[in-house]
């Protein structure tokens, strides 16, 4: 995970990074954002291009991070709720997750 978000750190013209994260309530939502740097070994600082400001991730509480194409990326990005980790549901026929605008 940290030599994607690294990797996106050296070449943010090139990628953004997308993934589930979930937050101290548990709520998760797939986010892209664009890494500025680690703060300390468990977080790091990122560009959220929902909310178009810098917030804080913990590491922990990432999942399914993968690179994209910055230039794939128009901001603001809607926010998408993941539903909790549970066993996984039937497979949807159109593969969209419902977007739901940023809360501020």
């Amino acid at each position: 995970m940290k030599n994607v978000l690294r990797r996106a750190m050296f070449d943010s013209e090139t990628f953004v990074v997308e993934m589930v994260y979930s937050d101290s309530k548990g709520n998760r939502t797939r986010r892209i954002v664009s890494p500025i740097r680690f703060v300390g070994d468990d977080r790091f600082l990122a560009l959220c291009l929902c909310r178009e400001e810098p917030r804080q991730f913990y590491l922990s509480r990432c999942e399914a991070v993968r690179l994209i194409p910055a230039a794939e990326v128009i901001m603001p990005m809607p926010m998408q709720t993941v539903e909790p980790a549970v066993p996984a549901p039937a497979a949807s026929t159109t593969g969209a997750a419902a977007a739901v605008p940023c809360l501020v």
